[in-house]
């Protein structure tokens, strides 16, 4: 994979965790919301967007609110299983908070599925 297409497709998963999050907290979402939750540009957040569209991750309706479609809601909950895994992971490790939630944010979009489901037993079992 090119490092091009690949951090296209990092972009996008951001994005699409940032929409679910904002859709759990705000119920609504606008790109508006967007720009500002992640510190990015109205222009940006719009092309974005677009881009999401073109994939059938999203929809938006006329009056700008997006929503997740299914294949766009299930992408964005399998990110965010893994940047909160990581994250308590490398918390139960002893790392600090927001040192954890930067490097699982980088960690989630290259990390093997062998590897994160391994990740995942491991953090499962030793919270039980």
């Amino acid at each position: 994979m090119s490092y091009i297409k690949h951090r296209a497709d990092e972009s996008q998963e951001d994005y699409l965790e940032t929409i679910l999050l904002l859709q759990k907290r705000l119920g609504q979402v606008r790109s508006i919301d967007i720009a500002n939750e992640m510190n990015f540009t109205k222009p940006s957040v719009s092309i974005a967007m677009k881009n999401l569209r073109e994939k059938a991750y999203i929809t938006m309706s006329d009056n700008g609110y997006i929503t997740l479609t299914e294949s766009g809601r299930k992408r964005a909950e399998s990110v965010l299983e893994r940047h909160t895994i990581l994250s308590d992971w490398l918390i139960s490790l002893g790392v600090s908070r927001e040192t954890a939630m930067d490097d699982a944010c980088r960690i989630e979009h290259d990390l093997s599925e062998e590897s994160f489901e391994a990740i995942k037993k491991a953090v499962r079992s030793s919270s039980d």
